[in-house]
């Protein structure tokens, strides 16, 4: 509920929950569910029948029972003269008596017939949850303008689990008038035939992965799916230094229609930078590795100031103006303005930078320090950073390397007021390194799940932790979410069942147009031991179901993104041996086995603005169609993945599709199109490029926000004292620099079944691969060369190492 209502809105929740007692909800009818659709019938006070006055802000209004309607003697007419903030609405009275009782998991058509002055009106739904009592659900529709009665239909997304009635009605959220009539409401009936399985029994349940004949040239750990189809490949030194000393950098586009691999020129080592799509479509990249550690381990990787932006038409990269300080592993998170924040990473000193940076889209260059505001924190390395859809940022707790920040690990900051404040419920917050977090879908339910990791410093095995919150409460908190499933491990010999509490970090996350999340690949340890394990998470049920695996390993290093057929492609294996995997497997998900695809046979219109309803035409009849946002993905974070759902207006085979008009909730840029029909079965994505003019600004998104966009309790910061750096460990890359080339990771601590003789580290390094180890300087602190022939865990250095 939004801000005026919480004055109001007790006493109806409190009486529905008493008639709940009385009037247990009966099933939908096939009939008009709305009870007084018309406003004919008077109820108490100056409001029809079922009907109540609804809305927030600083505004001046009128609610009006007008005769100027479509049919019979009355309409609704809601007005506004004078606009600061907030909203007035008209809605179905929140009551056992008066509210539509709905089903869990089925959809409903409603319509109206309306007449606006003012572009800033729309179709607002609430929910009544059996637990949490009324609250906000979704926008729907914007009404276009109109001076004569006009229908308005559309559908609604899947009724969430828990709730048991709705209310709805029209928004007004600028001067001007909304006047309504003749409201419908019918659930939209179950789909006749069940899917057809086209492949084997268990294709049809788990999927099937293929392994690519062709092998990646390149050794790409940063995958950006481009608005054309194909894929950006960004490898730079590729974790090489003897490529990183001959200056040979090095991307590929990766076409998925004929397989085929481009290399194209790289100016500079982007390794571990950060990525993110701008709203034309091209890539931004900031930054990257301008420095390996030395070899004794007193200098760590740098990052350099640099920036570049790659344009798909031409494949070349182009350079920007530079950062303000030096971010290796940046966040890079796009606004709803087209702006992008970036924050956290190592600085060309190797210390973790403070300094915020944001590049400013009308003016395509990074802007001076004076225009940013500062929180002068250290966010850590790739800090996951995701849009709320009041345009504030969430950090969810996922990261890269070592322990999480200070506090409770995960945070809600407030760019505009410059405020931090704490989330609590992460579980194992410093055991969340390399964790996968994404927004689930719809975007509109804002919740996010976070799931795996481990600490590549102290190098527990990783864990099986998921943890889910719910941004939309005033309050949120992370609850407990469902274990990942456990799959095969290989600790040296061979994949073996894992045991006990045993999971996985570099975990990848990839959104699906059937509306689940795949999660696939990992490892137990730093950099070894894969993980061979791979689900599918159900956001409305919030449980995993176990698929098939991909055969190769997907460790450190590793990508898994969604391709615009609907299939997810596999990158990248990077062991502490400095090897490269370079075998790229794709996975098609059961949809694919549950017979003929819908197909979009034709989008009027591939510019799109806020608040606007595009037409599609399909080949047979749809359920829901959504947007989702390509990937830019590294190191398990993609914090720009989102899944937007466009509710429907069906009239046949042409379909009217609502668009938010929130741009926090769709940042402006190029778009996956899906339609899917009601077995879950996706089309092939049309692309679409999503831009204002829009109804609500970025810095105004205040009609479509409710009461959890208020500031949420807890401890709230200011921005810290400026400091030049945060000071980091010398192993924050997670290697022990005593040993080996510096693109050999040693660990800085070994897992828990090595005892602390040298002889079982010795065993465990051969066992994965590290082979001869020379010792870099005359420090020795593990004991490997107990010989002091310069060589680590010789035959002579085992012998002797017996304790």
């Amino acid at each position: 509920m939004n801000k005026y209502r919480r004055r109001t809105a007790l006493a109806g929740v409190g009486a529905l929950t008493a008639g709940l007692l009385l009037t247990a909800p009966q099933p939908a009818s096939a009939a008009n569910l709305i009870k007084n659709p018309g406003f004919e019938t008077a109820g108490a006070g100056d409001m029809p029948y079922c009907w109540e006055k609804s809305g927030w802000g600083d505004n001046d209004f009128t609610f009006t029972t007008t005769a100027d309607a479509h049919t019979g003697s009355r309409a609704m007419k809601v007005e506004l003269t004078r606009r600061v903030e907030g909203d007035r609405k008209a809605l179905i009275t929140e009551s056992a008596e008066c509210a539509p009782v709905v089903t869990p998991g089925k959809q409903y058509d409603l319509g109206l017939w309306y007449k606006t002055t003012t572009p800033d009106a729309a179709i607002t739904l609430f929910r009544h949850d059996t637990t949490a009592g009324w609250q906000y659900w979704t926008d729907l529709k914007t009404l276009d303008m109109a001076g004569d009665w006009t229908e308005a239909t559309v559908r609604t997304p899947e009724v969430p689990a828990g709730t048991d009635r709705i209310s709805w009605g029209v928004s007004v959220y600028g001067t001007g008038s909304a006047t309504t009539d003749d409201y419908t409401m019918d659930q939209v009936p179950d789909p006749v035939l069940p899917p057809e399985c086209t492949g084997t029994a268990q294709q049809c349940a788990d999927g099937k992965w293929d392994v690519l004949p062709t092998q990646n040239p390149v050794r790409s750990m940063h995958s950006v799916v481009l608005h054309n189809g194909k894929v950006l490949l960004i490898a730079g030194s590729g974790n090489d230094e003897s490529m990183f000393e001959a200056g040979t950098f090095t991307s590929a586009v990766y076409d998925p229609a004929d397989g085929s691999y481009k290399v194209v020129p790289t100016p500079k080592d982007m390794f571990c930078a950060g990525h993110v799509q701008l709203q034309d479509g091209r890539v931004l990249v900031m930054s990257g590795n301008k420095g390996y550690p030395t070899a004794d381990g007193r200098v760590g990787y740098q990052g350099y100031k640099d920036s570049y932006v790659f344009d798909p038409e031409t494949e070349t990269y182009s350079k920007t103006n530079d950062m303000n300080d030096g971010h290796w592993y940046p966040s890079a998170t796009i606004l709803g303005n087209g702006d992008v924040i970036s924050f956290g990473g190592l600085r060309e000193d190797s210390t973790g930078s403070v300094t915020a940076e944001l590049f400013s889209e009308a003016e395509q260059q990074w802007q001076p320090l004076w225009k940013v505001n500062q929180t002068w924190s250290y966010w850590g390395l790739y800090p996951s950073m995701i849009l709320m859809q009041d345009g504030r940022l969430f950090y969810s707790g996922s990261h890269v390397f070592g322990n999480n920040i200070p506090g409770t690990g995960s945070a809600i900051y407030d760019y505009g007021a410059n405020t931090t404040t704490q989330v609590p419920g992460l579980r194992n917050k410093d055991e969340r390194d390399q964790s996968a977090s994404v927004l689930l879908p719809p975007a509109q339910d804002q919740k996010v799940l976070t799931l795996g990791g481990g600490n590549i410093d102290s190098n527990p095995e990783a864990n099986r932790l998921t943890d889910i919150i719910d941004l939309k409460q005033p309050n949120p908190s992370y609850v407990a979410g469902p274990p990942i499933p456990q799959g095969t491990v290989d600790l040296g010999s061979g994949p073996v069942p894992q045991t006990g509490d045993q999971g996985k970090m570099y975990v990848s996350a990839v959104l699906l147009p059937d509306g689940k999340v795949l999660e696939t690949g990992g490892a137990l340890h730093n950099r070894a031991n894969p993980v061979y394990e791979t689900s599918l998470f159900d956001p409305e049920s919030e449980s995993f179901d176990p698929v098939a695996v991909d055969p190769e390993a997907r460790g450190y290093h590793s990508s898994a993104f969604l391709l615009p057929d609907g299939r997810v492609m596999t990158t990248g294996d990077n062991p502490g041996n400095g090897s490269w995997n370079h075998d790229v497997s794709v996975y098609s998900p059961p949809y694919l086995f549950k017979g003929p695809r819908p197909a979009i046979t034709s989008v009027i219109d591939t510019e799109w603005n806020y608040g606007d309803t595009q037409r599609i035409t399909v080949d047979r009849p749809i359920a829901k169609a959504e947007l989702i946002r390509p990937a830019a993905v590294t190191h398990s974070s993609d914090p720009n993945q989102r899944f937007v759902d466009l509710p429907l207006s069906v009239d046949g085979n042409n379909v009217d599709l609502n668009v938010t008009s929130n741009p926090n909730l769709a940042p402006p840029g190029w778009y996956m199109l899906f339609a899917v029909d009601a077995n879950g079965v996706p089309s092939v994505a049309k692309w679409v490029h999503l831009q204002g003019p829009q109804a609500l600004k970025a810095t105004d998104a205040s009609a479509h926000v409710h009461d959890f966009a208020d500031a949420p309790k807890g401890k709230v910061a200011g921005p810290g004292k400026k400091r030049t750096s945060q000071k980091v460990s010398p192993t924050v890359s997670g290697c022990d620099r005593h040993y080996g080339s510096v693109n050999v990771c040693v660990p800085t601590d070994f897992p828990a079944e090595v005892t602390k003789t040298a002889a079982a580290r010795c065993a465990w390094l051969k066992a994965n691969d590290y082979g001869r180890l020379k010792v870099n300087g005359k420090d020795d602190p593990l004991g490997l060369d107990r010989n002091r022939d310069g060589t680590a865990c010789g035959k002579g250095d085992v012998k002797k190492g017996q304790r």
